[in-house]
């Protein structure tokens, strides 16, 4: 990820690539944001971020034609399988009787009614069996407790093939595979220690040569090696160390660059580490990306923040996924921030009805 100085060679203040003035890093190795900002502005974000994902609910909507061989998946399925995802995660991380909590659930329970209860995802699956992202979208439901007999019972003799065991794809997204068969609860069709070992992260390859796409396989294989999140005694102790020294300096270029979806992913990752929370990294990013929110609760995937004031600054195509990761990686930051507080002996806020990380849990 290039960095752009802050000064020309004549010491005037330098311009970044959108054309703002250059700011200081975030992060300084040794030094941190105030000890606690990131506590101080991830309930507002979470709020205002779930706030604005409800109030555009409707936008998830699939189209009567989902089913149609013209029919966009990227821009019908993919986004109602996230709303499922990472609602159920949210769902899950936040306390009971929370406000936070209820939203996230009537999300899921939303996204659960467009797919007719897993009934549509079954129709998909009978279209098209050679395909993994009916299993992976109806993963993330069975994840969260909320199945179809109709489905299991096609996808078992279906992912029992040679076909679906030696289907070509990236290492992290069959490492997305193996967790989806996982969460169904069937024999996974082959190791994922071993796909691991053949990722980008796995690899623990030269943290120079981090840029955009080696970030985002970078951070789901994070998710789907701790189940979003759910479990970070997942993570090896190599990878843990690695991510620990190198994702201050991804984050901190990612702001530089505007990179607003994927600094949401890195502190997603950075909260599902296991072990303590790794407090200076939260709170030299978080009040960043929180002055990037804008004030309805929705966040830009790249680019120069709007002032646009009316309730709809971008494209709803532009922000939907950045918002959700925004509050998915506060959910899970609070969540992180919170036990690192409780193992120190120090008050914390609320409590999430989370397990304890590596414990298998489903909740309806």
């Amino acid at each position: 990820m290039t960095t752009t100085a802050t000064e020309d060679p004549q010491g005037r203040p330098g311009q970044d690539p959108q054309g703002r003035p250059a700011r200081e890093p975030a992060f300084t190795p040794g030094a941190s944001g105030a000890s606690g900002a990131a506590l101080a502005v991830l309930p507002g974000v979470l709020a205002s971020a779930l706030a604005w994902t409800d109030a555009h609910r409707t936008r998830f909507a699939l189209p009567e034609d989902v089913l149609e061989p013209h029919t966009q998946v990227n821009a019908t399925l993919k986004p109602l399988g996230e709303l499922a995802q990472l609602g159920s995660t949210i769902r899950r991380t936040t306390a009971p009787g929370t406000p936070e909590h209820e939203v996230a659930g009537d999300l899921v329970a939303y996204a659960w009614e467009q797919v007719h209860e897993g009934a549509l995802l079954l129709e998909l699956l009978r279209a098209e069996p050679f395909a993994a992202y009916p299993y992976e979208i109806y993963a993330a439901f069975a994840g969260y407790g909320l199945r179809h007999e109709g489905f299991e019972a096609l996808a078992r003799p279906l992912t029992a093939t040679r076909a679906w065991a030696h289907t070509e794809q990236h290492a992290n997204r069959q490492l997305g595979l193996v967790n989806s068969e996982r969460r169904v609860g069937v024999v996974t069709h082959t190791d994922a220690g071993g796909v691991l070992s053949r990722t980008w992260l796995g690899g623990l390859s030269e943290p120079w040569m981090f840029e955009g796409s080696s970030g985002y396989a970078l951070t789901h294989t994070v998710f789907h090696l701790t189940d979003w999140g759910r479990m970070p005694d997942r993570v090896p102790k190599k990878i843990d160390g690695y991510l620990r020294t190198w994702l201050p300096a991804w984050a901190d270029g990612c702001l530089e660059s505007g990179q607003w979806d994927l600094t949401g992913e890195l502190l997603a990752v950075a909260a599902s580490l296991p072990g303590p929370a790794p407090v200076e990294l939260l709170d030299a990013v978080w009040p960043v990306l929180a002055d990037v929110q804008h004030p309805t609760g929705c966040v830009p995937e790249t680019g120069v923040p709007a002032e646009d004031p009316s309730p709809d600054p971008y494209p709803f195509i532009d922000c939907y996924h950045s918002t959700l990761v925004t509050a998915f990686a506060a959910a899970l930051s609070l969540r992180s921030l919170r036990q690192t507080d409780e193992r120190a002996g120090r008050p914390t806020g609320e409590q999430t009805g989370e397990t304890t990380p590596g414990r298998e849990r489903h909740t309806p």
